[in-house]
């Protein structure tokens, strides 16, 4: 095995069960399972600390070293993470030969983002795309593919043909006959102020005035009616 490869360091997990599982995370753990082509899955439970390391610095390849077993190069298959907390809740990981091409998912680094033009201009840089799936051996697999973004204007697109990968990969997609968008960079956002409406001072006066007059007879009238009916009250 690849000296510089890191190494997620596991146990075995030979009990199951939601129960288990619950106090297994309590406790700091993440249960996983590891498979391999020909053979059947391995369970295992992993430090949590320790895998989000590894995940984090975003390891294409890495070793599974369960103890009482030989370290094996996998690959991440598929992670899950709480629907609302984020942590991780279970991992699978995939066991590969180093001499068989794989898939996988790189992400892509944006390098020069603070000398774009457009940026400075305050146009606002967005990362539409943040991996691509590629395919290579294992060994020729990067952590992640860097993508200059330091000679972008305002309005200008990069899209996958912008992409320069190393020649033993090859990048798959399923979008042959679409551009595939990596990122843009737009004009400022400006916010609308609302209109202000002009007022004539005259025309306040008169609608005021207007209002002061008909407010006058209102109580003009009401007062009369209030006397008419107190006469009859007293009248009866």
């Amino acid at each position: 095995m690849s000296s510089t490869r890191a190494t997620l360091n596991a146990s075995t997990r030979n009990e199951f069960g939601s129960r288990i599982t619950r106090r297994l995370r309590r406790d700091g753990k993440v249960p996983g399972v590891v498979y391999s082509e020909g053979n059947d899955a391995v369970s295992f439970q992993v430090e949590s600390r320790e895998a989000r390391v590894i995940l984090g610095a975003g390891h294409a390849l890495f070793d599974l070293q369960i103890e009482g077993s030989d370290a094996v190069p996998v690959v991440v298959k598929e992670q899950q993470h709480h629907p609302v907390r984020g942590d991780l809740q279970h991992l699978d990981l995939q066991k590969v030969r180093l001499d068989v091409k794989i898939q996988a998912d790189v992400l892509i680094t944006l390098e020069g983002e603070e000398d774009a033009p457009g940026n400075k201009q305050g146009g606002v840089l967005e990362h539409v795309t943040r991996e691509v799936t590629v395919e290579a051996l294992p060994t020729d697999i990067p952590d992640s593919i860097s993508l200059d973004v330091s000679e972008m204007e305002i309005n200008d697109t990069l899209t996958l043909e912008n992409l320069i990968v190393p020649g033993e990969l090859e990048v798959i997609t399923d979008m042959e006959h679409t551009e595939v968008t990596l990122v843009t960079l737009s004009p400022p956002r400006v916010e609308e102020e609302p209109e202000e409406v002009e007022v004539d001072p005259e025309l306040v006066g008169e609608e005021g005035a207007e209002g002061a007059e008909e407010g006058e007879g209102g109580d003009s009238t009401d007062g009369e009616g209030d006397s008419d009916s107190g006469e009859s009250s007293n009248e009866e």
